[in-house]
């Protein structure tokens, strides 16, 4: 009989550990594929209030895993802070389309254009990709905008591919801001940086062309890039030189990850994964945190009527 009992009690104990176990992973699947944002993944998950205190059951046992998650998630910048460069000249140019909208009281259209990176290989949830972690640093700035931030990145792609799909996965959404990260898989394929700058040129003139602003990211610095230094070089300068051509922002990702490097002593795989290539969580939370407060700073300069004309890029210290 004893023996009969301890068996029940393990078959129960097993079954309730099963569905803590669905409940956990699927509160965690919810709060990543549907908010940017994991502070507002555990806000929505929020136990109803009415509900008897102590009494949480399994349910609410798997909400507070989600917050502390949320919480882990909005520790990663205060464990190691996020600092931009000193020294450096930034090239993000007026972002008039982006200020209009947000001064009008509009909905805000974002594409974040891309590869890996941007569809955020190396992150540990869809919420620490680049692009969501951007989305939350713009709501909080904004927080009465409505503001959509669309991830069209896409893994192994550079300038061909990306401009095969530029009308489908981009224009088609008609954004007010395009942010275009592109070359780092030209280097490691050996494209011409000739040619990758033509592509490249001829997708800013479409853009343009549907009255989006448009701001460019060149590859990052990560051991994998800078065995092709060389190369890597060649590629740099000629995003460079076409965004002061074409007139549009460019945010040197490559010049911010080499300073967190070498100037402030940051080992690389503080914000590179094993791979020596994609970010880690850290790495694409401070890339979309400096990259928002530039865009934030480049609107603030429109709202001013401190850079006014569409076309003119603005140098100024990071």
């Amino acid at each position: 009989m004893r023996s009969r009992g301890c068996a029940k009690f393990v078959a129960r104990t097993g079954a309730a550990a099963l569905v803590f176990g669905v409940l956990v992973s699927g509160a965690f699947a919810q709060a990543a594929q549907t908010s940017p944002d994991p502070a507002a993944a555990a806000a929505e998950a929020a136990p109803d209030q009415g509900a008897p205190s102590g009494q949480k059951g399994m349910a609410g046992t798997a909400i507070d895993r989600v917050k502390q998650a949320a919480k882990q998630a909005g520790d990663i910048l205060t464990r190691v802070p996020c600092l931009a460069p000193k020294g450096t000249s930034r090239k993000m140019g007026s972002l008039p389309h982006v200020a209009r909208k947000l001064i009008d009281g509009q909905p805000v259209v974002i594409v974040a254009f891309g590869s890996s990176s941007t569809q955020g290989y190396g992150s540990t949830s869809p919420a620490h990709n680049y692009p969501n972690r951007l989305a939350a640093r713009l709501r909080r700035q904004y927080p009465t905008a409505d503001i959509t931030v669309i991830n069209s990145g896409k893994g192994g792609e550079d300038a061909p591919e990306m401009m095969a799909r530029l009308k489908s996965t981009v224009l088609d959404a008609k954004p007010d801001l395009v942010i275009w990260q592109v070359g780092t898989n030209a280097i490691l394929r050996n494209l011409d940086p000739v040619e990758t700058g033509k592509l490249v040129e001829e997708g800013i003139s479409a853009i343009q062309a549907a009255n989006s602003d448009v701001v460019l990211v060149d590859p990052q610095y990560a051991p994998r890039v800078n065995e092709r230094g060389e190369s890597a070089g060649k590629m740099i300068k000629a995003l460079d030189r076409l965004a002061e051509l074409r007139r549009v922002g460019i945010f040197p990702r490559f010049e911010v990850m080499k300073d967190w490097h070498e100037r402030q002593a940051l080992p690389f795989d503080n914000f590179v994964i094993a791979d020596g290539l994609h970010m880690n969580d850290w790495g694409y939370a401070c890339f979309a945190q400096l990259l928002g407060d530039d865009i934030i700073r480049s609107v603030g300069q429109i709202k001013l009527g401190v850079t006014v004309p569409a076309d003119v890029r603005a140098y100024r210290p990071m």
